[in-house]
């Protein structure tokens, strides 16, 4: 298999498709501020320097800490660097994970993400589906979407995505407003998606797995270690390279809060897995079709 292309439209920009998820940059169970705040500073720094230009964040990470994070690290920011939030949940005392799909807690989200990222306008807005926290599940998002487009049309945000939803929804999404991304699980072992993936792949939408390398149960296989072993890589890193080659409309937002681990996920790029490897990988699905 060749080596795939490695940059990506993603609204008005192009991005390398190699790009990092602020996520775990907050503390445990993402919620309250990282043990050591020095080193997330770093791991931000890091990826701009070693080419990122696309960072997924959202302000109920924490809440508000990777915002206020990246704000501290990167600002002000290059002038390629793409900034991507999402909105539509928010946090209990406790962490938990609770809608926030109203209107008025929509609005004040986005306004909340402008002013911890110090931005005056964003550059993609993903409304995440709270229908089932575990899942896409069906449900309308006509009133949410709507809110989002009265935000495109003050010049809050630029473009609007979405993430943890169905083809349905997003079918349905694209006859209100465009939509520049579409951000669910998907991963070597979870690949509900392949059909919206290519079809997304044919009308030039990016598609952005969250969880790549299995979130917070890393993916474990004894297949996949290896292959790494044949590559001389790690199992993640063959994750990586298998989703770059899987579509060349998925753009990679691995997290972490290591500096050594960040420029392992970014080596990935460098796989190049062969016809028969790819194969053997794709055995690895939990799908049950």
């Amino acid at each position: 298999m060749s080596h795939p292309e490695m940059t990506y439209s993603l609204g008005h920009r192009r991005v390398n498709r190699l790009g990092y998820g602020a996520m775990q940059l907050a503390g445990p169970g993402v919620f309250g501020p990282p043990k050591d705040e020095a080193r997330a500073v770093q791991v931000l720094r890091d990826a701009i320097a070693a080419g990122v230009n696309h960072i997924d964040t959202s302000d109920f990470y924490g809440p508000h800490v990777t915002n206020q994070l990246i704000k501290k690290a990167l600002h002000p920011y290059s002038e390629d660097l793409v900034i991507v939030t999402k909105v539509g949940a928010r946090r209990d005392q406790q962490g938990g994970w609770l809608p926030a799909f109203s209107p008025a807690e929509l609005t004040t989200a986005v306004e909340d993400n402008l002013r911890n990222l110090g931005l005056e306008v964003i550059d993609v807005v993903n409304l995440r589906a709270m229908f089932d926290v575990h899942g896409p599940a069906e449900g309308s998002l006509e009133t949410q979407l709507a809110t989002l487009v009265k935000l495109k049309e003050r010049g809050l945000i630029r473009h609007i995505g979405l993430s943890n939803v169905t083809p349905k929804q997003v079918a349905d999404a694209q006859a209100i407003s465009p939509i520049a991304c579409v951000q669910n699980l998907y991963n070597l072992a979870n690949r509900q998606d392949d059909a919206l993936i290519d079809q997304l792949a044919h009308q030039g939408i990016p598609y952005v797995p969250f969880f790549p390398l299995g979130g917070f149960s890393p993916l474990q296989s004894e297949q996949l270690s290896a292959v790494a072993n044949e590559l001389n890589a790690t199992p993640l890193q063959v994750a990586l390279a298998w989703l770059l080659q899987r579509s060349p409309n998925i753009l990679l937002i691995p997290g972490t809060s290591s500096p050594a681990h960040l420029q392992q996920n970014l080596a990935s790029s460098a796989l190049n897995l062969s016809k028969e490897i790819v194969l053997r990988l794709e055995g690895l699905s939990n799908n049950s079709d």
